[in-house]
């Protein structure tokens, strides 16, 4: 969880309150990568995984944006 990690990690958060939610993957030069969650999702706690098979090593950001609601984090690919 999530750092470093090969080939796959989980992410885990937590949604304030029920609305539509995006959780998004971006490389150090603000590429989107992948789209992990894209969905109306309820409140409480939840887990998606990120299979970054055939992404490069280094550094990826990952973006919550939920219910007013906007988080980044950073994880780290290891080959």
């Amino acid at each position: 969880y999530p750092n470093p990690f090969n080939p796959t990690t989980r992410i885990r958060f937590t949604i304030p309150s029920s609305g539509f939610t995006t959780l998004k993957v971006y490389d150090v030069l603000g590429n989107e990568v992948a789209t992990l969650v894209n969905q109306e999702m309820n409140s409480g706690s939840h887990e998606t995984r990120w299979n970054a098979t055939g992404m490069a090593s280094g550094v990826y950001f990952y973006r919550l944006a939920t219910s007013g609601v906007v988080e980044t984090k950073r994880m780290v690919v290891i080959r």
